[in-house]
């Protein structure tokens, strides 16, 4: 997906409003470092979407400060981080 698309999708759908800066901080390191991610950013990230956390990912990667990074790596944490957070999010609260 070009870089084009993948901002089209990002303003479109005003995605850029929805996280917060400490989460999108959080989540960029989770996948492009190492780390955790917080439950509070796991519900942003899910209300996110997966479309656009993917265009998110997908339009870091064809920066090139980050030209050096494995994609398939990064898409695979990528995913990862998803999964994990939208396995969070469908579970019931121990305390529910």
């Amino acid at each position: 997906m070009a870089t084009k698309e993948n901002d089209q999708i990002i303003k479109e759908n005003n995605y850029e409003t929805i996280m917060g800066l400490p989460c999108v901080l959080e989540a960029f390191t989770i996948i492009f470092n190492t780390g955790s991610i917080s439950n509070k950013c796991c519900g942003e990230l899910v209300v996110l979407g997966k479309v656009c956390h993917s265009a998110f990912v997908k339009r870091t990667l064809e920066n090139p400060l980050f030209k050096d990074l494995n994609p398939a790596t990064i898409i695979a944490k990528s995913i990862q981080t998803w999964n994990n957070c939208l396995a969070l999010i469908d579970s019931p609260s121990p305390s529910a």
